[in-house]
């Protein structure tokens, strides 16, 4: 009787332990959202950067990064963008725009701010958290949609550098970044907190993908048609992000940790922070 009490607990144990701890897909989690687990984007915080390739839509993070918000919104506005290019392409690295003379000089915006790597509260600042071992940052996790990393007391809080985050590009001087934005194409976790990113690719990274890898003598080069405030377009397509503080943004969490499927036959229950992208969705009425 005890031997077969015994072959059944370890029956049981090694149904537990070989069981996939979650059963569904992704998708499958994201298709079960409802109206209410989605939010729908300021478009006074949204950027469209108009290339030769096509227009790239930046959703920016005035709560990590106010100043630098401030300041490409204002830059954007005066046209300073206009005519100028994305003059640098490093494969699988990042895309680089601006004014790669250097020389031109803003209206109202300004040429360089002081650096924002990170944002610094009083008390901790409540994320939903990964709860997944990191060799970045002591915590990661989501905050207002995007991925942030932070300190172990949670009081210090910035945004990864995942595929598509927005970021401002610097010299040695930790504050002379002001103008000249970057677009990750791959994760540089390494780049956290050595630049202030503030922003993240909303569509169009197929467009930043397109741009000429070297320039042709003679020839113009990526050129930016113009950088606007999506609330100042006229007819402008509308974006809804997928909020990242509800139970279903935990289960896509925990879908990302162990995929679903019969193909998979090894679940980890693990996954890093830029391997869970946040779902979004455009409502494009501008017929591009």
């Amino acid at each position: 009787m005890k031997k077969t009490l015994l072959l059944i607990a370890l029956g049981i144990s090694s149904s537990l332990v070989f069981a996939k701890p979650y059963t569904k897909s992704p998708s499958e989690v994201v298709a079960e959202a409802k109206s209410s687990d989605w939010q729908q984007l300021d478009p006074e915080n949204i950027l469209k950067i108009e290339l030769q390739t096509g227009s790239v839509y930046i959703a920016l993070n005035p709560e990590l990064a106010p100043n630098h918000v401030a300041n490409i919104k204002a830059l954007a506005r005066e046209g300073f963008y206009t005519n100028l290019s994305m003059y640098r392409f490093v494969e699988n690295f990042v895309a680089q725009g601006g004014d790669m003379s250097d020389n031109k000089m803003p209206q109202k915006g300004k040429k360089a701010i002081a650096a924002e790597f990170f944002h610094s509260t009083e008390s901790t600042l409540k994320i939903t958290p990964l709860a997944a071992v990191d060799g970045y940052a002591p915590r990661t996790g989501f905050l207002n949609g995007f991925a942030v990393g932070q300190n172990e007391a949670g009081t210090k809080t910035w945004m990864t550098h995942c595929v598509g985050s927005f970021a401002m590009a610097r010299t040695n001087d930790v504050n002379s970044g002001g103008t000249e934005f970057y677009i990750t194409l791959t994760p540089q976790r390494y780049l956290d907190k050595n630049t202030t990113v503030f922003g993240q690719l909303l569509s169009g990274m197929e467009h930043v993908q397109h741009l000429d890898r070297k320039p042709v003598a003679g020839q113009a080069y990526n050129i930016i048609k113009g950088v606007t405030v999506l609330a100042d377009v006229k007819g402008a397509p509308s974006f809804k992000r997928l909020k990242t503080n509800t139970p279903i943004f935990e289960s896509l969490i925990a879908a990302r940790k162990n995929r679903a499927g019969d193909w998979f036959v090894d679940t980890p229950n693990h996954t890093d922070i830029c391997s869970v992208p946040v779902p979004v969705e455009m409502e494009d009425t501008t017929g591009e």
